[in-house]
């Protein structure tokens, strides 16, 4: 019988760092398998192999969490604007622990289970409905025996708080993620505000995913690490963000940008741009370290290896990558081999090939949140008079 692994809490209390996986939803909709829109993750039940598979190539990159595809998952959700699945939350959720669990059994990986904001808060919903809802995944995540928990993808703080509160009925280690920046979130509360907000509800583990790019998340994270000791409170800090540029977002984030979903890829983080971030990262004392939109397994695998000293071993994926571009000493052309040191891809800039395009986009900033009635949500399709008045609004923003 295999040792029991050490919990989270546990391994963060010892200093550890905590390896997170990186972009379901975005991964898995470039390889044909969920639907963008909707992006909600009944691949765990259609496509089991194809879920599985990006775990297994997260987990030899180097990640030590292997987070439960339930992304968007709760009824609700799979309900919202038309999206008739013919398959529950609850099938889809049990799925996607019996294939973390599967994996993360081939490592020393910890099985997380996740739940996110819901369409039922941003139409106004009370409290008790959207508890209810947040319970309802619960029950699958203790019936299969998940290792810690966490809630992420909150745009809000408010409706944070509600699923922490929620989680914390288990017992079981609570994480809880927030997708903002350091301006705070999408009521205007600040980031050390939120941080002490949700380890006041009883997370242990707090920061933020989603949304932004890697320097910005970091920085968010650090305004609350500033917050939490501020109000002598204390916890452990996670990142997870976008694995793309947004130096011109605004508050709600990369989804405001033109190019959202389909155009980002002139913005994607190159392998040496995620060793300078989960350095930095470290440095500011966040020890659960991952990614979230647009990461690829290779983004897992430079994180695993810029932090190799401090974690003692590099990641089975390393097995076919040169350190800092070594295994270009066998290329077969000169001027690539000389390509083959340090200096030369940590100084790179790298050209889009785009030389009619901008180097940063105007954000869409229509302003709209929580409470706003064109956020107001619904079971029935869009209609095409609803796609009409959007395109006419489109037009004045």
């Amino acid at each position: 019988m295999a040792p029991a692994k050490k919990g989270v809490l546990e391994r963060l209390n010892a200093g550890e760092v905590v390896i997170g996986d990186g972009g379901f939803v975005f991964a898995l909709e470039k390889r044909g398998y969920v639907k963008a829109g909707p992006w909600t993750p009944e691949a765990t039940v259609q496509y089991p192999d194809a879920v599985r598979q990006l775990h297994r190539e997260f987990l030899r990159a180097g990640s030590n969490v292997m987070q439960t595809f339930t992304f968007y998952a709760s009824d609700d959700k799979l309900e919202n604007r038309g999206n008739n699945l013919k398959v529950t939350g609850a099938q889809i959720n049990e799925a996607a622990c019996d294939l973390a669990r599967e994996v993360a059994n081939e490592g020393d990986a910890l099985v997380a289970g996740g739940v996110s904001q819901t369409p039922s808060y941003l139409s106004c919903k009370s409290e008790a409905d959207v508890k209810a809802i947040f319970r309802k995944q619960l029950d699958v995540f203790i019936k299969k025996n998940v290792d810690f928990l966490i809630a992420e993808y909150f745009e809000h703080v408010e409706e944070a708080v509600w699923a922490v509160e929620v989680l914390k009925e288990t017992g079981k280690p609570v994480a809880a993620s927030l997708c903002i920046g350091p301006k705070g979130d999408m009521h205007g509360v600040s980031p050390g505000e939120c941080a002490v907000r949700l380890v006041k509800a009883g997370a242990q583990i707090v920061g933020v995913n989603c949304h932004f790019d890697p320097m910005t998340c970091v920085e968010t994270v650090k305004l609350m690490k500033e917050g939490v000791e501020k109000a002598g409170l204390k916890a452990h800090y996670m990142v997870q963000p976008l694995a793309f540029h947004t130096p011109d977002c605004n508050c709600q984030g990369f989804i405001d940008l033109p190019e959202f979903p389909f155009g980002l890829e002139p913005r994607i983080l190159t392998r040496w741009d995620m060793h300078k971030y989960a350095r930095e990262a470290y440095n500011a004392g966040i020890r659960f370290i991952g990614g979230c939109c647009g990461f690829e397994a290779y983004h897992i695998r430079a994180i695993a290896e810029e932090l190799a000293p401090e974690r003692g071993f590099l990641p089975s994926a390393s097995e076919k990558h040169g350190s800092w571009g070594a295994g270009l000493e066998m290329h077969t052309k000169p001027w690539v081999r000389a390509r083959a040191r340090r200096d030369y891809w940590e100084n790179l800039k790298p050209a889009s090939g785009r030389p009619q395009c901008p180097s940063m986009s105007v954000p869409d900033s229509w302003g709209v949140t929580k409470g706003h009635a064109d956020l107001m949500q619904q079971k029935e399709a869009t209609s095409k008079e609803e796609l009409e008045q959007l395109f006419d609004k489109s037009k004045t923003h």
